[in-house]
């Protein structure tokens, strides 16, 4: 069989052919996913997620998610690079602030809350760095965006871990947003990764007991204590109807409507409950929950309570509100109490709320003016950054933090500060596993010297007796205090 010869040049073709062919059959997927991967960044560990291609993950203030965020960014920007410039002479950490800061309607919260929030981290950061707190190791702020209604949580504190190892070493992630299912799952697999945590508005008692993890803010266990507290100084409102969120997802309004309940009646003052509780769900989709809401008031004239506990977020509220403004039974004056979800309304909607002649109360977790109502059961030395012309006013003028956002963000931020502080103090490296720990001896002496009042903490990770302000809302879109409260009925004393 004669044997088939190739001519030098044309076998040379073809094995640049072959090779060619071979080159691209790797590299275009590659090109083609590194493309994608370009067009899906934001920034350093920021990039797009889901169908809105909503801007999340972690970054320390190089990116700023929303426009309204970025003055406080530019300032959490600005110190973390100078801390990051004397690292040389003194060493820091890093502690994260997570919620969601790409906001729909389907949050809970404002943009002005998370925006506070910031504001009000910012200040702890300050303090701890470079301000009347000043200590070592230094702080370096990451910020943490979930998206919104923590749809992708999982993203974000997959980056936030990988971060315990890194240059950044971080040790806590405060924050974590409301009381939700999916932050709940986040603030877990952060306790499981070593992580220090601690929640500055997340209210649900159930969530308690995680390794390394305690809240600044009242559980609704206490808010409903504090409120019923409240409600027995008097002797004109003694009958209350609860009306409340039946969504599963919802744990806020299940813990606050249950503990409510139970706080509520006592034979010996007379008060008591006049009807079961009413529920509407707002899972169900399309919006059912605000139909159910058109029935209620002719159930409530019917049973004709003096208070109406409303377990349900803010903007439920607000729908809550309009239908009982069509009630029938206008000659009968009903106080609406709710729980400090409602701070995060914005200024339109608490205006609005109050339109509808009824009497609107609300357990909120911090008031600035609770300092000057109560003093020695809050930090003077905190509070006075909050006050009107104070540091917060320098740095964000003309940014009315009306709802109390702040207070709470820089308790939480100025605790995982502290712990930091706290676990420096002893041999070994400070690793969140060590901040965690220190949550646990923030008693007595130790304890915190929040803006929002006195914290120590359980084992379990509440604040022992919490101050709860009442709060009224009043028709220029502000919350104003009525007295401070607490589980017990008074909050504890500064030591």
């Amino acid at each position: 069989m004669r044997r088939l010869e190739w001519p030098l040049h044309i076998v040379r073709r073809v094995v640049i052919g072959v090779v060619v062919v071979a080159v691209l059959a790797v590299a275009v997927p590659l090109g083609v996913r590194w493309i994608g991967d370009v067009r899906a960044r934001c920034d350093d560990g920021v990039v797009k997620r889901g169908e809105d291609k909503e801007c999340v993950g972690v970054t320390d203030g190089s990116f700023h998610f929303a426009d309204h965020l970025a003055t406080v960014v530019k300032k959490i920007k600005e110190e973390n690079d100078l801390v990051s410039k004397e690292a040389k002479k003194e060493p820091y950490v890093s502690v994260a602030y997570m919620t969601s800061f790409t906001l729909t309607n389907d949050d809970s919260n404002s943009e002005d809350s998370v925006r506070h929030e910031l504001e009000g981290a910012y200040l702890a950061q300050y303090r701890h760095n470079r301000g009347d707190l000043a200590s070592s190791p230094k702080i370096r702020l990451l910020i943490a965006n979930t998206g919104s209604s923590s749809a992708h949580w999982n993203h974000t504190v997959d980056e936030l871990i990988a971060r315990k190892d890194s240059d950044d070493n971080l040790v806590a992630v405060t924050g974590l947003g409301p009381s939700t299912g999916p932050n709940l799952e986040a603030l877990r697999k952060l306790s499981e990764s070593g992580l220090a945590t601690v929640a500055s508005t997340m209210t649900a008692t159930n969530i308690q007991g995680i390794p390394g993890f305690v809240r600044v803010s009242p559980t609704n266990v206490d808010e409903a204590y504090a409120a019923a507290a409240y409600l027995k100084r008097s002797t004109k409102l003694r009958t209350a109807v609860v009306v409340q969120d039946a969504a599963r997802t919802n744990l806020y309004a299940d813990t606050l409507g249950t503990a409510f309940t139970e706080a509520f009646p006592d034979k010996k003052t007379g008060h008591r409950l006049v009807a079961e509780r009413m529920t509407f769900d707002s899972s169900v989709p399309g919006g059912a929950w605000k139909n159910e809401l058109r029935y209620f008031p002719a159930q409530l004239c019917d049973t004709r309570p003096q208070v109406i506990y409303f377990a349900g977020r803010g903007r439920h509220l607000t729908n809550f509100l309009d239908s009982l403004a069509n009630r029938s039974c206008t000659d009968h004056t009903f106080t609406v109490l709710a729980g400090d979800d409602t701070s995060n309304l914005d200024r339109e909607q608490i205006a609005h709320a109050v339109e509808n002649d009824v009497t609107v109360l609300f357990t909120g977790l911090a008031h600035r003016d609770m300092w000057r109502a109560d003093p020695g059961r809050v930090s003077e030395r905190s509070a006075r950054y909050f006050q009107e012309n104070g540091q917060l006013d320098k740095w964000f003028p003309g940014d009315d933090r009306y709802d109390g956002q702040d207070l709470m963000a820089h308790d939480a931020v100025l605790t995982a500060a502290e712990g930091v502080r706290m676990a420096a103090g002893g041999p070994g490296a400070v690793t969140g596993g060590a901040v965690g720990r220190m949550f646990q001896q923030m008693n007595g002496p130790q304890q915190v010297a929040g803006a929002s009042g006195f914290i120590s903490f359980r084992n379990n990770g509440n604040p022992r007796n919490k101050a709860v302000p009442i709060l009224s809302l009043n028709a220029r879109g502000r919350a104003e205090l009525v007295e401070v409260s607490s589980a017990q009925g008074k909050p504890p004393e500064g030591q």
